[in-house]
């Protein structure tokens, strides 16, 4: 409609989201979530719902030209799918075909509560790993809730319930940048560049900083990873089913994570 504003910055508006990914793509991707073993089974992570919720971000799968918002949707359901995977090695279809397989955390997890003043934990709530990202611990509950209008501090388990929400929360944590990082949009988009430090620490634009991002504490600086090595696996499955090349530094084992000095090799 207005095409000056859309056209200078390069956003698209949702409807143009469809063009990049489609139901039939959306159904190849994630091909088993309705496993009967699956929590996801019934179609909760549906493409209407998954649409639905990417109407509140503008700019999501939207941004840059077409290999740009084809990498960010094969990124976004690569990182959500390894979160969510019910995929082993020998798997039908391979272990990268059961995406989006969980709703909760597996396990008995724990409540994810931090003692904090600005996002109190409710009585008897838990905020263990939910929805398409895992969305975890309250204060991450908290600032997601305000921002999509839901009170998810009282109400934690409608991530795991309310298929629009669940999305909105994964595409709210995927947009949104947490001091000193990026948003994994802006990576993933060519807007965050590196700076000194983060040359220095071989964070370069690509796939891996946002694995760096999402978890690099744990999973990047240390060679050779199998969870980076599922995360690019997905990547590269989705970025075939889209008609996209995945780009380059995939990998972060060479990477520093995060908020951490020079001394994590050595510790």
């Amino acid at each position: 409609a207005n095409c000056q504003s859309q056209c200078s910055s390069g956003l698209g508006t949702t409807a143009d989201l469809g063009s990049v990914i489609s139901n039939s793509m959306f159904d190849q991707m994630l091909k088993h979530r309705n496993d009967n073993a699956c929590q996801g089974k019934g179609n909760f992570y549906s493409y209407n719902a998954f649409i639905n919720a990417a109407r509140s971000f503008r700019g999501f799968g939207t941004t840059g030209d077409t290999t740009a918002r084809k990498r960010e949707i094969a990124a976004f359901f690569a990182q959500t799918s390894h979160e969510t995977t019910g995929g082993w090695p020998t798997a039908p279809d391979g272990p990268y075909a059961w995406g989006y397989c969980f709703l909760r955390e597996q396990g008995s997890p724990g409540d994810y509560c931090t003692p904090s003043s600005q996002w109190p934990c409710a009585p008897g709530r838990k905020y263990f790993g939910r929805g398409p990202i895992q969305i975890s611990h309250n204060y991450n509950y908290g600032p997601c809730g305000r921002a999509i209008g839901v009170d998810l501090l009282n109400n934690p388990d409608l991530v795991a319930t309310n298929p629009v929400i669940s999305f909105k929360s994964a595409i709210w944590f995927w947009m949104t940048p947490q001091s000193p990082k990026s948003s994994c949009h802006g990576v993933i988009t060519g807007f965050w560049q590196p700076s000194g430090s983060d040359k220095a620490a071989n964070r370069l634009p690509g796939f891996g900083v946002i694995t760096n991002i999402i978890n690099g504490g744990l999973e990047c600086g240390h060679g050779n990873d199998n969870r980076v090595q599922d995360r690019i696996g997905f990547y590269k499955r989705y970025c075939g089913i889209l008609g996209v090349s995945p780009g380059g530094n995939l990998d972060c084992g060479n990477q520093r994570p995060f908020g951490k000095g020079l001394l994590v090799f050595t510790m």
